[in-house]
């Protein structure tokens, strides 16, 4: 299918390239980010985002003979004119003409990029020059391996070809700002290394977080370091960088006198090339900051939104220290591992790469999980020094957006419990055994540090059902019962929790006022939150069958809801909630937690005419039945009729979907999708109904949920509709006024995006057991066909060959005793 110029996983050119930010890094490591012209951008690597953070940072190429060097980019792209904020020291923003930057600097003129994650890859071409070049960047991404894909590291390839018949002489060079130096006279200084130089800024007096370094670094015996930059003012030191390599020249220069200011680094790798004959240099990166002042969960219960952010970053220390700190004790150590593994690396992430692009799926699909793996290399994922993982909803442009792997929004998120189960299992224990107090409340948000957290506000009620479903998922892909034995008490003493707080009354719906994703509480019973508790309550019998428990309490209300769902809750076309504030145990709205609610005297009078704010009634909401979609991705049957969840999806595509938003009037968040653009809307009102004030997001449209619908559709016989969603989200994401990889909620990197993930599953039907040790197939696509599957142990290809099912292991073992074709489990 072809956008525009842009035809899905394939190449992008042109204004395509525009918005191309393609993250170079490690789980919960930092990243920078590798631009689609092949510049270096977003680059943050002190624990937090710095999205705006573009230094002086750059390769060039001169060849003997030829009038011009180039710096091995494309052209710049026009928005940068005037939308680029100002930087630190010397970088000035775009009305002060942007001093400090390398724009005005000669460049390739044609650019082309393409992704095969983990590796990015720019093809350079100029008629000017006798060579072409291609650019890969990459970083290890290795499924089952967490530690090496933890790495603050990331790698350039610089293949340069020489297109003629003649020998040629040229020089290749990198040239960095010191954009590590926090301060002048703070002792920051350009040391040497192997092959490069490190920016290295020491610990300041009372900042220890001040403390980082950067080094860069070529493999390649002829390559020489200028730790030394001329120093000066004005634009002195760019222009003597640019004289050296306009005029060919390979040198080493010793760092400045220890204490004097020291403001960028060189280095240079002389090469010839015989006709049509090529070379790479691998230009390798590495980062290490060992101290943070993130810190996270203690002031704060409740949730934010984008526009009024809540969360509190502690001035004080402790704070958050990732995970690479405690393996690697400074960035030289850091670097020998990199430069020793690099191809050892570099070969187990081809084959990743390779296995997961070799598929039939359609490309759209495949486009949009490919590029939402980048949100586990951006800085919405932190890893601490234990191992254990955690993350933000998404990033503010310097600073996480809503702490706590925020259960409510991490539930949407396929990914990681797939590629990495062990990082997955980690955060259901930190649910369960930090975040759960003695009653069975969880704090639906972890602190940073992990600690444990307080208890003031609300649990969320999707996020905490969700849980339940999510650890029979991590049993079901690890094959570990004990495990999931030692979490049981827990996890009971959880579902208990939610009984008591949600469905006193043991309806098998949610009727009291409770918490979900939207940021507010649903007021009686509601299709979304009561499907999460059929999930949990089916997840909840089956392992408290595995563990000896009797269950039967467990299976009544299965069956209470389930007749709830389908009588009370069905208006013939979709789920809809039962609106109820009166006659409950919880107090009246006004006395109940609530964020944002302001209780105005006109909200009282809305009140008492329509009940409380924030409902949606009648609507046909996304959501509908979510937790339907959960539990079919973890392995669990259907509770619901089939019939009804195909009945609601259709009804949500109908209503929901909109190929165009031009007559959609949207008062809360327009930026996800504007009005000549597609989406699929959060919620509608097709029969009436709407309230005068509905839940806060919901004439907006989120990838995530776009995703969830998607392939829910698909999984259900919709796939032509559930295709178009995602052809619709990518065409957003194309890279002319968004990054594509970069889909952004709350923040960018947004966690909720990793729903995609779920394509894969609803498209080839594919699901191992390891404690069956069988792998269901029962796929989406009609024919032959063949698809990326992981496992905990491994990883290869799935498929239909023939007419027969078939699974190729690609890296790791996989026990398969049997394949079960056209069948799920439970």
């Amino acid at each position: 299918m072809k956008d525009s110029n842009h035809f899905f996983n394939s190449s992008y050119t042109g204004e395509h390239l525009n918005r191309v930010a393609f993250p170079l890094g490690g789980i919960g490591a930092g990243m920078v980010c590798l631009e689609g012209v092949g510049a270096i951008s977003h680059v943050s690597v002190r624990n937090k985002p710095d999205v705006y953070n573009e230094p002086l940072m750059f390769s060039a190429l001169y060849v003997k003979g030829v009038k011009t060097a180039r710096v091995l980019e494309g052209a710049v792209p026009l928005w940068k004119a005037f939308g680029v904020q100002a930087g630190s020291g010397n970088f000035s923003g775009c009305g002060n003409g942007l001093s400090g930057r390398t724009y005005g600097l000669p460049r390739f003129s044609e650019a082309v990029f393409s992704a095969r994650f983990p590796f990015g890859i720019v093809h350079l071409r100029d008629d000017s020059m006798p060579v072409t070049v291609e650019l890969t960047g990459w970083s290890p991404f290795i499924p089952g391996d967490a530690d090496h894909s933890s790495l603050p590291v990331a790698g350039l390839e610089f293949r340069i070809s020489n297109r003629t018949a003649k020998t040629l002489e040229a020089v290749y060079s990198f040239h960095s700002v010191h954009f590590m130096k926090t301060a002048e006279k703070s002792g920051a200084a350009v040391l040497p290394i192997k092959g490069g130089f490190i920016l290295h800024q020491p610990p300041v007096k009372e900042k220890p977080e001040d403390e980082g370094a950067f080094a860069a670094f070529a493999m390649d015996p002829s390559v020489k370091a200028d730790c030394g930059w001329f120093r000066g003012g004005w634009f002195d030191s760019l222009t003597m960088a640019w004289k050296n390599v306009s005029n060919g020249r390979v040198f080493a220069r010793p760092p400045h006198r220890k204490g004097d200011p020291a403001n960028g680094g060189s280095l240079y790798v002389p090469f010839k090339l015989k006709p049509h004959e090529e070379k790479t240099i691998h230009l390798l990166f590495c980062w290490h900051a060992p101290m943070s002042k993130v810190r996270a969960g203690e002031e704060q219960e409740g949730c934010c939104s984008s526009s009024d952010c809540k969360v509190k970053l502690k001035n004080t220390l402790p704070g958050f220290v990732p995970w690479y700190a405690g393996r690697f004790r400074n960035v030289q150590a850091l670097a020998a591992y990199w430069r020793k593994n690099y191809m050892f690396l570099r070969r187990q992430s081809r084959i990743f790469s390779d296995c997961f692009h070799d598929t039939t799926l359609p490309p759209e699909v495949v486009e949009a999980v490919a590029a939402n793996l980048t949100i586990l290399k951006s800085p919405t994922c932190l890893r601490q020094t234990d191992g254990r993982f955690w993350g933000w909803e998404g990033c503010h442009d310097a600073a996480g957006c809503c702490h706590g792997t925020c259960t409510h929004v991490w539930n949407y998120a396929q990914t990681i419990s797939h590629l990495f189960p062990s990082l997955e299992r980690g955060l259901r224990e930190t649910e369960f055994m930090v975040n759960q107090n003695e009653k069975g409340h969880h704090n639906f948000r972890a602190s940073i540090p992990i600690r444990p957290p307080g208890h003031k506000f609300h649990s969320a009620a999707d996020g905490q059902l969700g849980g339940l479903i999510k650890l029979y998922r991590e049993w079901r892909i690890s094959g570990d019962t004990a495990w999931m034995q030692s979490l049981w008490p827990k996890a009971k003493q959880s579902l208990d929790y939610c009984i008591v707080t949600w469905d006193p009354d043991h309806t098998g719906a949610l009727l009291e006022p409770h918490h979900n994703t939207y940021d507010i509480e649903f007021w009686g019973a509601d299709g979304m939150c009561t499907s999460f508790y059929l999930g949990a309550l089916h997840a909840a019998a089956l392992m408290g069958k595995k563990c000896g428990e009797d269950v039967r309490r467990y299976r009544v209300l299965l069956e209470k809801g389930r007749r709830a769902m389908e009588n009370k809750l069905w208006n013939g076309n979709y789920y809809i909630q039962r609106v109820q504030w009166k006659g409950l145990r919880a107090k009246d709205p006004t006395q109940v937690q609530s964020i944002g609610a302001m209780h105005t005297p006109e909200a009282l009078a809305l009140l008492k005419k329509e009940g409380p704010k924030y409902q949606y009634g009648t609507g046909c909401l996304s959501d509908g039945v979510l937790g339907d979609w959960m539990a079919r991705c973890a392995g669990i049957s259907s509770t619901l009729k089939p019939k009804q969840v195909r009945k609601h999806l259709e009804s949500v595509f109908k209503h929901n979907f909109r190929g165009n938003l031009s007559d959609h009037a949207n008062p809360q968040r327009p930026g996800y999708a504007f009005g000549q653009e597609g989406g699929l809307l959060l919620c509608s009102w097709p029969d009436g109904g709407k309230p005068t004030l509905p839940f806060p997001y919901s004439d907006e449209v989120w990838t995530g949920i776009e995703y969830q619908v998607a392939s829910h559709l698909i999984m259900m016989g919709r796939l032509r509709d559930g295709l178009r969603i995602v052809r619709t989200v990518r065409k957003r994401y194309d890279g002319r006024y968004r990054n594509p990889f970069n889909e952004y909620e709350c923040g960018h990197w947004y966690a909720r995006a990793m729903a995609s993930y779920g394509l894969l599953q609803a498209l080839s039907g594919a699901r191992y057991d390891a404690v069956e040790k069988i792998l269901y197939l029962n796929p989406a696509v009609k024919g032959d066909f063949r698809a990326f599957l992981s496992t905990a142990t491994g990883f290869g290809t799935v498929g239909i060959r023939n007419g027969k099912p078939f699974f190729g292991v690609k890296s790791g073992k996989i026990e398969v005793k049997k394949m079960v074709l056209g069948e799920v489990a439970t």
